[in-house]
């Protein structure tokens, strides 16, 4: 056994951080935190205002417009079709309504913080470690800090879902500038571009395959941390899959499971869809 006399504990500091924390920066957490619950319950009421069959025409034809294929056109139907035969609609809703507002933080911050760290070799250094970290950290560990600041409900569960998810988005971004061909950036600076423009015009352009690849990827890990931070009050199907575990209801429980693997199938499928498009415009 490890000696008692060695041993040396940080919980009574981190405690007496959160709790100052919690005091002097609850201004500050209460407007973000009323201002992510109120984006948060517009987008989902805005996808509960569309009706289930409208959802799968918007679907199929985005599915249709990137492929031209009939039969992963009517896989991705079939799969709509099974989560409203489940009886799961409504909770598919709810996740979706998080996964997107995550993913929409992860956009209006990863995309920045990726173009700082491909024009800054100092911010690339710093960063490196820090998204290494995070990749690498248990998902369970960012429940932690969300719980801290926000205590329980959706609002945690999407900056818990944030801190998981971008971190795909700032490192294919960063590496797509980087990527981008020295000598189409020396073409355009010899015709007079700014470094405003050259990054407008030049870099981010080409380099959008590769962002276009980290949204995907960061949807995708924002959909997987959904159903964990359903232990936090997530809600949705993360939450009936919980539930479902935890009373061993395995008929119910794989119906849920089902609903989630369909959700990120459909979802993978699109962005995957846009990021083909993307790579041939």
């Amino acid at each position: 056994m490890f000696p008692e006399s060695l041993q040396f504990h940080v919980a009574p500091s981190i405690d007496l951080f959160v709790n100052w924390l919690t005091v002097t920066g609850s201004p500050v957490s209460g407007a973000i935190s009323h201002g992510t619950l109120a984006v948060l319950l517009n987008i989902q009421a805005f996808f509960m205002f569309i009706p289930w069959w409208l959802w799968i025409v918007v679907v199929a034809s985005i599915r249709w417009w990137q492929t031209r294929k009939v039969a992963g056109t009517a896989g991705l139907i079939l799969l709509l079709l099974s989560i409203g035969a489940f009886g799961l609609w409504r909770d598919a809703i709810d996740t979706l309504a998080v996964v997107l507002t995550a993913v929409v933080i992860a956009f209006i911050i990863g995309i920045p913080l990726g173009i700082i760290m491909a024009t800054s070799n100092r911010a690339n250094a710093v960063l490196s470690p820090l998204l290494d970290g995070m990749q690498t950290m248990p998902s369970f560990v960012y429940l932690i800090p969300a719980l801290m600041i926000f205590g329980l409900g959706k609002v945690p569960a999407v900056f818990a879902t944030l801190i998981y998810a971008v971190p795909p988005l700032v490192r294919l971004t960063n590496l797509g500038i980087r990527q981008v061909s020295s000598s189409v950036q020396e073409a355009a600076t010899a015709f007079g571009a700014t470094r405003w423009q050259l990054m407008r015009e030049v870099r981010l352009p080409l380099a959008m395959p590769s962002i276009l690849a980290g949204l995907n990827q960061t949807t995708m890990m924002a959909l997987a941390m959904v159903v964990i931070a359903s232990m936090i009050g997530a809600g949705g199907l993360g939450e009936k899959v919980l539930i479902d575990v935890n009373r061993i209801d395995v008929g119910k429980g794989f119906e849920a499971g089902f609903a989630v693997v369909a959700l990120a199938i459909i979802i993978d499928r699109l962005t995957q869809g846009l990021v083909h498009r993307g790579t041939h415009t």
